[in-house]
């Protein structure tokens, strides 16, 4: 069974940065679409980063220029370098493949609060 395991997330204030990190076993990262899923309060989790078999980034509009998905074969993990956050990124963070498997981690809170 594939297994995500997110780590990383925390407590920050407004324009700090954090680094979320999910290992991922079980699965082919490299040869897989990779993605977060932040899940905020009372909402649906949706995709706002990715990242393709051939390293092709795709981000939402809300945390483009801010974030960056990148990957580490080797390691099976994935990353999400968070900068510049606002109290709106605040959530739960999951990684998943996309589409997703039907299987989820236990996410990474993040939490922007001054």
């Amino acid at each position: 069974q594939v297994q995500f395991v997110e780590s990383g997330g925390g407590l920050v204030q407004p324009g700090r940065s954090l680094r979320l990190s999910c290992v991922a076993s079980r699965i082919i990262v490299d040869s897989t679409t990779m993605a977060w899923y932040p899940q905020a309060p009372g909402k649906q989790r949706d995709l706002v980063a990715a990242i393709t078999s051939a390293t092709i980034t795709t981000y939402a509009d809300s945390v483009k220029g801010r974030f960056t998905i990148s990957r580490d074969n080797a390691k099976s993990t994935v990353y999400l370098q968070m900068n510049s956050l606002r109290p709106e990124d605040k959530a739960v963070y999951y990684c998943n493949k996309y589409p997703t498997y039907t299987s989820w981690g236990q996410g990474t809170q993040v939490t922007v609060s001054s």
